[in-house]
């Protein structure tokens, strides 16, 4: 009960809630990304599954702070940079994201057209969905843990917040996955910003850090601009009615 009153431990809460939804945007566009390529039928309960995997990952992390410590050591030295466990896992993780958008990418663009021009959609094994989103959640989770490390001094607190953080994305996570879904171009957005934070990762691997803000700022403004292109263009899908100018104008 005193972890409830306390105002050093709501503060840290409320701080840690905040920082744990915004850290876990990322992985929200990366599961709608995936979880399309699922039959519909399934998408909502990969969705589940996915950001469950996501809370555990974290927890688990939280509950083994020796093991977060001895991951910031210095592992391996290469060509005289010294690795530690974050930073291989991080880099890794990193081109895997990289690696994955551009196939997704690829995919959508070219890679689904048959010998008679039509597109086809590939659809993907409900495990293997999974299996790609635990992967990720790893590389994700293990950033979002040290700073939670660094902001509260109380396990609990730094649980419920991860708790809280997962529950709202959880929430928010069907509205992001539809609108995704029925856009292409936001949904090459989405990958393009998936480019963007595996090169982060990659670049944080190696020890040149790229501060969030500036990458949450270019994904914020490219949405706005996108969103101006919805809202004036209408509804996908509508042809957009040109008025024919006089030379256009066919004669009677």
């Amino acid at each position: 009960m005193d972890l409830l009153t306390n105002p050093e431990n709501l503060t840290a809460l409320v701080t840690l809630t905040a920082l744990e939804i915004v850290l876990g945007v990322d992985n929200v566009v990366f599961i709608s990304v995936l979880t399309q390529k699922l039959p519909r039928g399934q998408q909502d309960r990969a969705r589940t599954v996915g950001l469950g995997l996501a809370m555990g990952t974290r927890i688990l992390l939280l509950l083994t702070l020796a093991a977060i410590a001895a991951l910031t050591a210095p592992l391996v030295t290469l060509l005289g940079q010294e690795f530690s466990g974050r930073d291989l896992v991080l880099i890794a993780g990193g081109l895997f994201l990289l690696g994955k958008s551009t196939v997704e990418i690829h995919e959508s663009l070219e890679g689904g057209t048959e010998a008679g021009g039509e597109t086809s959609r590939r659809v993907a094994s409900f495990a293997s969905v999974i299996v790609q989103i635990l992967l990720l959640d790893i590389v994700f989770s293990l950033d979002s843990v040290i700073t939670a490390v660094g902001m509260a001094r109380e396990i609990p607190v730094m649980v419920a917040a991860i708790v809280i953080a997962v529950l709202v994305m959880l929430v928010a996570s069907g509205p992001i996955a539809t609108f995704v879904g029925r856009h292409p171009t936001v949904k090459m957005l989405a990958l393009s910003f998936l480019l963007l934070i595996g090169m982060s990762l990659v670049a944080d691997g190696f020890g040149l850090h790229i501060p969030k803000e500036y990458l949450y700022f270019a994904m914020g403004f490219s949405v706005f601009v996108e969103v101006l292109n919805l809202r004036i263009r209408g509804r996908p899908g509508e042809p957009v009615h040109l008025r024919p100018t006089p030379e256009s104008e066919p004669e009677p």
